[in-house]
């Protein structure tokens, strides 16, 4: 019923835009014209279609490779070896586009150089009640609280063990794959869910990320406090040490943008003891600044996109800073251009990732943050992405 409902507002569209339109329409979608997607077409779907409807629509789309492919060719400047990987390109998709591994080659062949899928809760559910996203173009956010609905963990692994030996080739040539584990929403013991993770995903990740910061789950903010951290990475490394085989994936762990000074403090010292791979810097925020102006800014959930960036972007320093930039970071929150990706860069993120702005200026984002960031890099006087890391820090 409910995708019955959505072809018809498709065919409506496609009604709404004519003949002669929808021919100049398909031409530019074809050739990815970045000003036609961000002024004319990605409104003109937001007008159509619900938030997660247009989700859910923009997954099966990227799965089926119904998008422009991108004229952008990688340079080696973009390269980045981090986490024990070589990266092609620092720009990747974060978790929460592809919760089930449904449109993992579509996202490579959009351009971006490492795909993170989830979160992956061991068992299925359904997440929160809808409605549960709300758009705020006034100001290039969202506000989402999904409430890690999943597949579970079964239906993700075996649709990625049907692409695996696919995904080994574009591992090797640069094209990374992340998983992003959750925690069911009815478990007494989180450590047992992201244990569970680790032991049926672990074999299909180049890295794995322990998603303590989603402010859509009770409690699970929570295990970011120094003990529960502690106790449940512990855990985690012991499970990936106990994989069979000579693959063990990178351990990661993903922060929220609202923490104290002391929690960060804190996190830092633990993941710097435990020898964590890397973090990922920052989940959305439960904040709203003054300056939002979108109708639906008093929503409860987790704010993403432009409002986040700065806030974003200087937990990203405090980290760097805190982990003495030992600890490689992945940078996430309000990227949408070249400029936003470099202050990342610079603040001290090896890799960044960007979604919110995939909403709004769709798939030719990917390749402009890309050229733009490469031209920032040369007009900087940078002759590649590793040596712009951290450079703040530096001056």
């Amino acid at each position: 019923m409910a995708w019955n409902h959505l072809k018809k507002r498709i065919q409506d569209a496609v009604i709404i835009l004519g003949g002669g339109g929808l021919l100049f329409a398909s031409y530019l979608t074809s050739t990815g014209d970045e000003h036609f997607y961000a002024e004319h077409l990605m409104p003109t779907l937001q007008r159509l279609l619900d938030p997660e409807s247009a989700h859910r629509l923009a997954v099966r789309f990227t799965s089926l490779g119904l998008f422009p492919r991108t004229s952008f060719q990688d340079s080696d400047m973009l390269e980045v070896r981090v986490l024990g990987h070589r990266f092609r390109n620092p720009v990747g998709i974060a978790a929460g586009f592809d919760k089930h591994a449904e449109a993992v080659d579509g996202l490579y062949k959009m351009g971006f150089g490492f795909v993170e899928i989830g979160s992956v809760t061991p068992k299925p559910q359904e997440g929160n009640p809808r409605p549960r996203v709300f758009r705020l173009p006034e100001d290039q956010a969202i506000i989402n609280r999904y409430g890690f609905n999943s597949h579970g963990l079964s239906v993700v692994a075996h649709r990625l063990q049907a692409r695996q030996q696919t995904q080994t080739k574009l591992s090797q040539d640069g094209l990374i794959l992340g998983i992003n584990l959750g925690k069911n929403k009815t478990s007494e013991d989180a450590s047992v869910d992201y244990t569970e993770g680790v032991r049926v995903l672990g074999p299909l990740a180049d890295y794995l990320v322990v998603n303590v910061s989603s402010p859509n789950t009770a409690g699970l903010r929570s295990l970011q406090g120094k003990a529960e951290l502690r106790h449940l990475l512990i855990k985690v490394l012991q499970e990936r040490e106990a994989l069979k085989g000579a693959h063990k994936p990178a351990v990661l762990v993903k922060i929220a943008p609202d923490l104290t000074a002391q929690d960060k403090e804190d996190i830092a010292r633990v993941v710097r003891e435990l020898g964590i791979d890397g973090l990922i810097v920052t989940n959305t925020t439960v904040s709203r600044p003054a300056s939002l102006q979108g109708a639906l800014r008093s929503e409860t959930g987790g704010l993403s996109g432009r409002p986040l960036r700065d806030l974003s972007t200087q937990t990203i320093r405090e980290m760097y800073a805190l982990t003495q930039g030992r600890v490689p970071i992945i940078g996430v929150g309000g990227v949408g251009s070249g400029q936003d990706a470099l202050e990342k860069i610079r603040a001290g993120a090896s890799l960044v990732q960007l979604y919110t702005a995939l909403t709004y200026q769709g798939p030719p984002v990917v390749g402009r943050v890309k050229r733009e960031l490469e031209a920032l890099l040369k007009e900087q006087g940078f002759s590649s992405i590793t040596e712009a890391i951290g450079a703040d820090h530096r001056r």
